[in-house]
């Protein structure tokens, strides 16, 4: 059986990945920690070739050296976008054992975090398309790779964190399916 499925361009998957960040993530306020690292360009995009997990571990552990060696004034974050790998979102969650491990394995565990994000983002105990799956969906399956201590001072800027989850349900429930898919938000070509 042929697929008429398209590989998007490295370019493509980055214009995708920055519109989510810019109309949902920040547009959507779904991260109030995410408008000041984007304002000022500190977000690395880095597009994974890899079609296999372990190419895609490989690529993972490139980009967390080269997170530690950047300074945070160049680069605080990075989003590690894996348009051509784990499309399944099982295969996607077992992976991210693996990211834990790799932490641990470079001595990371503490200094950066990772955060996963999923075209089929699905969250224990929901349906597939109830609406609190949707703040963790994104265009291509993406690791995001944060720097603790960036983290520990956005938190100390908003202590109650707390509130952002409230918030952000409550915000996709006023927006619904409806609303969220008229954002334009999928990836280009997705099978």
């Amino acid at each position: 059986m042929c697929s008429s499925f398209v590989k998007p361009t490295h370019g493509e998957v980055i214009t995708a990945t920055q519109r989510w960040l810019e109309r949902a993530v920040i547009g959507l306020n779904l991260c109030p920690f995410a408008k000041t690292v984007h304002a000022k360009r500190q977000v690395r995009y880095a597009v994974s070739s890899a079609q296999a997990s372990d190419a895609v571990l490989d690529d993972l552990e490139r980009e967390l050296r080269t997170l530690v060696a950047a300074k945070p004034e160049n680069v605080d974050t990075t989003l590690l976008i894996l348009p051509y790998a784990l499309a399944k979102f099982t295969d996607f969650a077992d992976f991210l054992d693996l990211v834990e491990i790799a932490l641990k394995v470079q001595g990371l565990t503490g200094v950066i975090q990772v955060a996963s994000f999923h075209p089929q983002y699905r969250f224990a105990d929901t349906e597939i398309n109830d609406i609190s799956n949707f703040t963790n969906r994104s265009p291509y399956p993406v690791l995001h790779l944060l720097r603790e201590e960036s983290l520990a001072r956005a938190i100390r800027a908003f202590p109650d964190t707390a509130a952002i989850y409230e918030q952000n349900m409550a915000t996709l429930r006023t927006l619904g399916l409806a609303g969220w898919l008229a954002l334009g938000l999928n990836a280009p070509d997705v099978p």
